[in-house]
């Protein structure tokens, strides 16, 4: 009976807002209009690869959407809580100093150069479109938004609910006034919200700072903040360079696609300090999904990207998967092994827990895989 309550109404919901049917958008949720691109056909962004280099459907399908929504898209064998030990970060990092602190699922604060620079900021209790069904967060953020040094610069992946948090973003918005770097269309999401934004395209990079640009990279993946807006806006990654110690990467939320994403931030000869990669979920409920990587593929990205170190994160938080609650980090661990990189290079964080990042010492930065 209690499934059948969450069920009904938000089936309502969706169908109230003429989500099942992909072409029939509303003009309200027609977020970009441009010229047509390698991946954007006039009215649709799209994967040029396909799904998983075959061609294939590039979103999930609606049964996994729906599921997802629900909450059900697990095996339910995740615990309803896990024990966070809450902190407050540093005001302030100083000179080539840097300073990575995993707030939860893709949140994380990476401080370096005095600057503060939020990624996919969520707070939500749930990752949904409606607060009473939906995945309950079973990590609480590591760092309560309260609690947040002033931050600089937001960089936000893609409009999915687990990457956009509006009321997260609203607060940040009024407190601190960041520069805040989009994809396309993802501006027009924060705008009806009094939320100001920049927008590019994948290659696009904008000045934020005397030595710091923000380039916008390839990612694989979709996006849709519901069910008939699905790819009106542009999913991405992130390079932030900065004036010494090696640059800043996020790959944003992505799938495998053939590691095209990873090869083209590996053509640029600046080193990569950190990387912050993905390594969940593995799979849905239906087939295995060709829109995100497993440990397997991040370790992957690793040897084509070869940062100095990075960070696993996309796991723990919002039960979306079949794995268990702590399984990616040991799958992680595992795959590191196998291909002879040293734990402290590729590794995950506690929620809450901080990590200070040593400064690249090399022209090239340190060599990935082995």
């Amino acid at each position: 009976m209690k499934r059948a309550l969450l069920t009904l109404p938000l089936l309502t919901a969706l169908i109230l807002t003429g989500c099942l049917d992909r072409n029939r958008t509303p003009p309200s949720r027609i977020y970009y209009h441009g010229p047509k691109s390698d991946h954007f056909d006039g009215a649709h962004f799209f994967n040029p690869e396909g799904e998983d280099g075959t061609g294939g459907a590039q979103h999930d399908g609606p049964g996994t959407f729906l599921r997802i929504a629900e909450g059900k898209a697990g095996h339910h064998t995740w615990p309803a809580s896990v024990p966070v030990v809450q902190t407050v970060p540093a005001r302030q990092i100083l000179g080539e100093r840097m300073v990575v602190t995993w707030i939860g699922h893709a949140t994380a604060l990476v401080q370096t150069q005095g600057i503060n620079i939020l990624i996919d900021p969520v707070w939500a209790h749930r990752d949904s479109p409606v607060q009473f069904a939906g995945p309950v967060r079973v990590r609480k953020p590591g760092v309560k938004l309260r609690d947040l040094p002033k931050i600089d610069l937001v960089l936000i992946s893609h409009n999915h609910y687990d990457h956009l948090d509006v009321a997260a973003l609203k607060e940040i918005y009024r407190r601190d006034h960041p520069m805040i770097v989009t994809g396309l269309g993802n501006n027009t999401v924060l705008a009806d919200h009094g939320i100001k934004s920049i927008a590019g395209d994948w290659g696009q990079s904008f000045a934020f700072r005397p030595g710091i640009d923000v380039e916008i990279t390839r990612a694989h993946h979709w996006s849709a903040r519901w069910y008939d807006d699905r790819d009106r806006a542009l999913w991405c990654g992130f390079r932030v360079t900065l004036p010494s110690g090696g640059d800043l990467y996020y790959a944003g939320d992505t799938g495998d696609g053939k590691m095209v994403w990873a090869h083209a931030a590996e053509q640029d000869a600046r080193p990569i300090r950190l990387a912050i990669l993905p390594i969940a979920p593995y799979k849905l409920t239906e087939k295995q999904t060709g829109n995100h990587i497993d440990p397997d593929g991040a370790v992957t990205a690793f040897g084509i990207l070869r940062p100095g170190w990075a960070l696993g994160v996309h796991w723990g938080t919002f039960e979306l998967g079949e794995e268990a609650v702590d399984d990616a980090p040991k799958r992680l661990a595992a795959a590191t092994a196998r291909q002879g990189i040293a734990p402290d290079r590729f590794r995950t964080l506690d929620a809450g827990q901080s990590w200070e990042i040593p400064v690249l010492q090399t022209p090239t930065g340190q060599g990935g895989g082995k």
